[in-house]
């Protein structure tokens, strides 16, 4: 692979890594084990970008980025002690919203993502390609491997499952 080939990647590839890290953040619920994940997703993609034909790269590097991460959950479905100790639900001091805003919105950031972690991974994956990373159902279809009518009900039955989560009725979570 030349220099040429390495800044075509950078360009194309490279601005889909947020995206990326989201997926795999989601699918495999610890952020370490989503880097290590999107971390290999870029080298295979950078592996294999010689055999990538112009297509829609955000769907493709998502594709990589899916399968790293099932195949990480094979290796490691012995491993199921998520025990996180980030600080991802610190709330910032310098905030300028009063405190009990700051908490609320942590508080309701922390329910809605224990409601999607909680989500088969089937209707897991694609609420985050839908509803986080704004994908289209064609788009999703290519990454997972199905019809767009199995995408679009695994989707409704992923909203029907956050809506009784959450204690809401069908109308309500559409």
């Amino acid at each position: 692979m030349g220099q040429q080939d390495v800044d075509r990647f950078e360009r194309i590839i490279l601005p889909h890594l947020d995206d990326a890290y989201t997926l795999a953040r989601y699918l495999l619920r610890d952020e370490h084990d989503a880097q290590d994940a999107v971390q290999d997703a870029v080298l295979r993609a950078l592996r294999y970008f010689e055999g990538y034909r112009d297509g829609d790269a955000r769907a493709w590097l998502l594709a990589i980025v899916r399968n790293c991460c099932l195949t990480w959950q094979r290796r490691h479905s012995a491993d199921r002690f998520n025990i996180s100790f980030s600080d991802d639900s610190a709330v910032d001091v310098s905030d300028a919203r009063p405190a009990d805003a700051a908490a609320i919105e942590a508080s309701d950031r922390a329910a809605v993502n224990r409601a999607v972690a909680a989500l088969p991974t089937e209707f897991r994956e694609v609420i985050v390609l839908r509803e986080i990373d704004g994908l289209s159902y064609k788009e999703i279809s290519d990454i997972v491997g199905a019809p767009i009518g199995t995408v679009m009900s695994r989707l409704a039955r992923a909203r029907k499952r956050l809506a009784a989560a959450f204690g809401l009725g069908a109308q309500e979570a559409s």
